[in-house]
């Protein structure tokens, strides 16, 4: 029998990307002399800390060999010191380094959720938890939140009433990814008590932790007296260093079970990079430290400040401010926010230039929710989002011509 290889479904449904599915269109544009502003994705343009590079640059390593699954010992070390320095005590054994975020998301999924069991995820949310939910064979089941109150957790009934036998942890970005929420310590002791009450695990994505404005400061799921066991904590320096091409990330937990589980996973894929936890290291013990964070942090306020300022004398558009993060999600004047989106990509150009938006559809499990929006991300310079403001406005002003 001639049989044809077929793709595996698991792989064939897998979800697309909103942030990134639209890279082609982009890629047309500038192949024919079109530049586009991206704010569809959190990369930052800030440079990466000389310490960090040097870190690499300088390892005087003559064979690149693995490192250890869960990371190098002087790496966990400073990592921990980094973490006090946050106000999150914790020891190297509680740290295990991971390849990105991301790896650090799969590997919380699969430790603290059976196949066919249900997480609890604020929507809008990141996309990525999509993917890691249908790698692990765990359902989403998405609390609804509004923009109208900048998307405050529901009170503790309407979280409670979703929670079933089958529900097996709550996640929480925080502050967040798309939103800039930063949860407020009622919602976080909300949280606390329903995790604790319905035997759950709390997976707290705190990436953006240091993104916090003003007088607003997240609290980590690690500090939380009670839960101490059930809060698995996902970390990265993609965007506190600038460094997203380092693939540095961080499970953390005081769980043993969940670390032991976690290393045998990481066991599987050998180890984290090696180069990008050189780096690290020089930063942290250098004198930049703590210093470079804070100076991006303050630029990004005002990055913040700028767009919004940009953003709110533009007709039609709504949205709130965001507490942290680098990221807004925001209501626009049309129907079909990816349709617009994709128009602008090929048909709108003023003065050669147009931008390239994340659809908000994608950030929702909701069916139908998220159709007008489009999650933005200020991580351009203060000029050029001046200017992606007035692009936007233009392609507004001639899409509904």
């Amino acid at each position: 029998m001639d049989r044809k290889p077929k793709i595996s479904t698991r792989a064939s449904s897998f979800p697309e990307s909103p942030i990134r599915k639209l890279n082609p269109l982009a890629d047309r544009a500038k192949n024919e002399g079109t530049k586009v502003y991206h704010v569809n994705i959190g990369q930052p343009d800030i440079p990466t800390p000389k310490e960090f590079l040097d870190g690499i640059k300088e390892a005087g390593i003559e064979v690149l060999s693995y490192s250890p699954s869960k990371g190098i010992r002087k790496v966990l070390e400073s990592l921990a010191g980094y973490y006090s320095d946050q106000g999150i005590n914790i020891n190297p054994e509680e740290i295990m380094i991971t390849t990105g975020g991301s790896e650090a998301g799969l590997f919380a999924f699969y430790t603290a959720l059976e196949q066919g069991s249900e997480i609890l995820i604020p929507e809008p949310f990141y996309t990525n938890y999509r993917g890691f939910a249908r790698m692990t064979g765990v359902n989403i089941k998405p609390i609804s939140t509004e923009r109208v109150n900048n998307f405050a957790l529901p009170d503790t009934g309407e979280i409670e009433n979703l929670i079933t036998e089958e529900t097996g942890a709550l996640l929480l970005t925080n502050p967040s990814n798309p939103t800039g929420r930063v949860y407020s310590e009622r919602e976080i002791n909300t949280v606390k008590n329903l995790v604790r009450e319905n035997d759950l695990f709390l997976i707290s994505d705190e990436v953006y932790r240091e993104f916090a404005y003003r007088d607003t400061r997240p609290v980590s799921a690690i500090n939380l007296e009670g839960i101490e066991n059930r809060a698995i904590m996902i970390d990265s320096i993609s965007k506190r260093l600038s460094g997203c091409g380092a693939r540095i990330g961080t499970l953390v937990s005081r769980n043993e079970k969940i670390m032991n589980a976690a290393l045998r996973l990481g066991q599987a894929r050998l180890s984290p990079p090696t180069m990008g936890q050189l780096g690290l290291a020089r930063f942290l013990n250098s004198s930049s430290y703590p210093s470079a964070i804070e100076e991006m942090i303050n630029r990004y306020e005002k990055r913040r400040d700028t767009f919004l300022e940009e953003l709110d004398g533009i007709e039609g558009l709504r949205f709130g401010k965001p507490d942290g993060a680098f990221y807004l999600m925001v209501s626009l004047p049309v129907e079909n926010a990816e349709t617009f989106v994709r128009w602008m990509l090929t048909d709108f150009r003023a003065r050669g230039e147009t931008v390239m938006m994340a659809p908000g559809e994608g950030f929702y499990d909701t069916p139908g929710k998220g159709k007008d929006e489009v999650r933005l991300s200020y991580v351009l310079n203060r000029e050029n989002l001046e200017r992606v403001a007035e692009l936007i406005e233009k392609g507004l002003t001639q899409y509904r011509e």
